[in-house]
């Protein structure tokens, strides 16, 4: 069974896309799609969440205001069912450098931070996506480390 997150990535990611979206374009939902599930995957979100969101995705990525608020409704709709993340970090993995993979793992360390609180539930997501992304376990450790540094700045 098709999950919204996978609907949204056949209608916006996929290779075989009616409206012909730029390659650049797939691949910034794709790493904004993870962004949201990992919001989401303690089902608690706060408004310091929802804030370092709305931030890193209009920092990182060229999204239209619409788009942004699809992704964010698909994860407040699908937070209580499975998705198969592989089909996002593949398409990830084929097109995006080390560096990117690596930036992408800090991105999601600083919303997982972003509460001040590491939910156990968010430490195994992101381990699980850092393993997908192909990101070395001593990179994994350093964005995490920076991540903690940063957000007890704050």
């Amino acid at each position: 069974m098709l999950t919204k997150l996978q609907k949204f990535f056949n209608q916006y990611l996929s290779e075989n896309t009616k409206d012909e979206s730029p390659l650049e374009h797939r691949l910034q939902l794709a790493s904004a799609a993870l962004m949201v599930e990992m919001l989401h995957v303690d089902e608690q979100v706060t408004a310091a969440e929802e804030k370092k969101l709305q931030l890193i995705i209009k920092q990182r990525f060229e999204l239209s205001d619409a788009e942004i608020g699809s992704l964010i409704d698909l994860a407040h709709n699908e937070k209580h069912q499975a998705t198969d993340y592989y089909a996002f970090t593949s398409l990830l993995n084929e097109h995006y450098s080390q560096q990117q993979k690596i930036k992408l793992v800090e991105d999601l360390w600083q919303l997982a931070y972003a509460d001040h609180h590491l939910d156990k539930y968010e430490e195994h997501l992101l381990r699980r996506l850092a393993e997908l992304l192909h990101v070395p376990h001593q990179d994994f450790i350093r964005t995490k480390h920076k991540a903690l540094k940063e957000n007890t700045l704050m």
